[in-house]
């Protein structure tokens, strides 16, 4: 885990501890990363109540609530259900904001629009569901990395 994932969990770690909430996070394509990074934050306890790692579809549908007709109508690796697994998993926890990450980080899987890098976020607050999607470039470790820290980045914008 690169330094800089790090210092970007700290920053959320303490944004979260002013603000008094709690994080849950719903990952698929970076497969816990954000978790992790979160976890190696001394303290975290106070401000991480769960992650959930929801590769499949089936988990995502069991785990998260995300409708089945939604991933099959815009795909697994889209807005709408980076939205529907933030969503999820603030309803399948006692957190009071989560982030989601969707996406394809290769080397393939890649489907016509959504190339190799394409990745979805969501993060959640109460009413308020905000979704990006981006598309990094590199190896599938460099993807997932720049998806870890893209998804700390917008938590931070998102709760500020």
């Amino acid at each position: 885990m690169t330094n800089d994932i790090l210092d970007l969990a700290s920053k959320v770690g303490r944004a979260l501890e002013a603000k008094r909430l709690v994080l849950a996070t719903a990952e698929s394509c970076t497969g816990g990363g954000v978790s992790q990074a979160i976890t190696e934050i001394a303290g975290s306890t106070g401000w991480f109540d769960c992650g959930f790692v929801t590769y499949s579809n089936a988990s995502k549908a069991e785990l998260l609530d995300v409708p089945p007709a939604l991933m099959a109508q815009f795909g697994s690796v889209s807005e709408e259900v980076a939205g529907k697994m933030a969503e999820g998993a603030l309803a399948s926890s006692t957190a009071d904001v989560s982030l989601s990450t969707t996406g394809i980080a290769g080397p393939t899987g890649a489907v016509p629009g959504k190339p190799v890098g394409t990745v979805c976020f969501g993060w959640a607050r109460g009413d308020t569901t905000f979704t990006e999607r981006l598309v990094f470039q590199g190896d599938r470790q460099s993807v997932r990395e720049q998806a870890v820290a893209h998804a700390l980045r917008g938590l931070l914008r998102f709760i500020e």
